[in-house]
């Protein structure tokens, strides 16, 4: 039922719709967001930008820095990701449609590697990619390698957002501990950046940064909710 194009467009619209009032009425407040303005008023200039899958619900608390530049996400092709997809797409950022293949499934691995080329020409061009770098899947709070990688090729900076609102609830029964914030709450972003992948970056360090920056990242999302609890 969940892949049926109704009930895709219908959660798509219904997301879209929680995502906007979000934005509209959580009191936001951003820490450290200078980082990223000499890449929001550079049109040439790309960026790729992280925060954990969980924090999806919030995610528009970055939407008017973003807005600034073409900028696109990185959403599984899944049934979950389909109706993501059509949710971002409402707030103006279409989506690039990209996934982990599995061991021996050679199609989803060709597709795998189309959309992150996709994502690096993007990215390089001069466009803005926000990525959750521990979706689909998981683990939580563990950046995947190929949000790296794209970076890398492209030559292009990171950026790190840290989100997080209060008062929120939880589901502490999913993966990603996924935060939906109440309206007319707290909410605040930590940025960090701008990192860069070595152009000659081998397995090894990308293997040393992905662990360094998903312990930044989640520093990041501390920081935040230590902002919103006070």
């Amino acid at each position: 039922m969940l892949r049926s194009d109704g009930v895709q467009a219908f959660l798509g619209w219904v997301l879209g719709m929680y995502l906007r009032l979000v934005l509209r009425t959580v009191r936001w407040r951003h820490e450290n967001v200078a980082c990223v303005e000499p890449v929001l008023a550079d049109d040439t200039a790309g960026a790729v930008a992280l925060f954990w899958h969980g924090r999806i619900p919030l995610c528009l608390a970055t939407a008017p820095q973003w807005w600034r530049k073409r900028t696109r996400c990185l959403v599984s092709p899944s049934a979950d990701g389909e109706f993501i997809a059509q949710a971002l797409s409402m707030s103006g950022f279409p989506a690039i449609r990209v996934s982990s293949a599995k061991k021996g499934d050679s199609a989803k691995a060709r597709q795998a590697v189309a959309a992150i080329r996709e994502a690096t020409a993007w990215v390089a061009g001069g466009g803005a990619l926000v990525v959750t770098p521990d979706g689909p899947r998981g683990p939580n709070e563990v950046i995947q390698a190929g949000a790296l990688q794209i970076a890398r090729r492209s030559g292009q900076p990171v950026f790190l957002m840290g989100i997080a609102a209060a008062p929120a609830w939880r589901l502490e029964d999913t993966w990603d501990k996924v935060m939906f914030a109440f309206p007319f709450g707290r909410g605040a972003v930590v940025w960090e950046g701008p990192l860069h992948v070595p152009a000659d970056a081998g397995e090894a360090e990308i293997a040393a940064l992905t662990e360094d920056w998903s312990a930044r990242l989640s520093a990041a999302t501390r920081r935040a909710e230590a902002l919103v609890a006070r």
